[in-house]
């Protein structure tokens, strides 16, 4: 079993898929797109990703504000998770993501990587973040 890793924005989505233990997360690529409501072919890679990595569970950020409470984006987010849900038949998490494009930027900064590349990975380190603090989360509970 492993489980994907989901950094939704407005047109990008991160994504990160676990270790078949479910122990870590790694980064596996940016699926870009035009507009942001063109969805369709955003769903298929996804898709295509589940097959590839025989995943059974997704967990999609949930970009909420500092003060824990909903805006537009997680409003977006959570019919993203609706979306996925259908088109998939898999299980969606929605997964407090706040300051994951924060930290994914310092340890872009920390590793040297200079700022105007830094768009270049943001999104697939914030998904592999966002996927890792579930994974350690599930891993205390136990």
């Amino acid at each position: 079993m492993r489980i994907m890793g989901l950094d939704f924005g407005s047109k990008t989505c991160g994504v990160a898929v676990s270790d078949p233990l479910l122990l870590t997360a790694q980064g596996v690529t940016i699926i870009r797109r035009k507009e942001e409501n063109k969805l369709r072919q955003t769903l298929a890679e996804i898709e295509r990703l589940i097959e590839e990595y025989e995943v059974e569970k997704i967990v999609l950020g949930n970009p909420l504000h500092m003060n824990g409470t909903s805006g537009i984006r997680a409003e977006l987010s959570a019919e993203f998770k609706e979306k996925l849900e259908r088109r998939t038949g898999l299980p969606v998490i929605l997964w407090d993501e706040r300051l994951t494009t924060v930290e994914a930027d310092e340890i872009m900064m920390e590793a040297g990587v200079r700022r105007e590349h830094r768009k270049e990975y943001v999104d697939k380190i914030a998904a592999t973040l966002i996927l890792q603090g579930y994974l350690d989360y599930g891993q205390n509970r136990v």
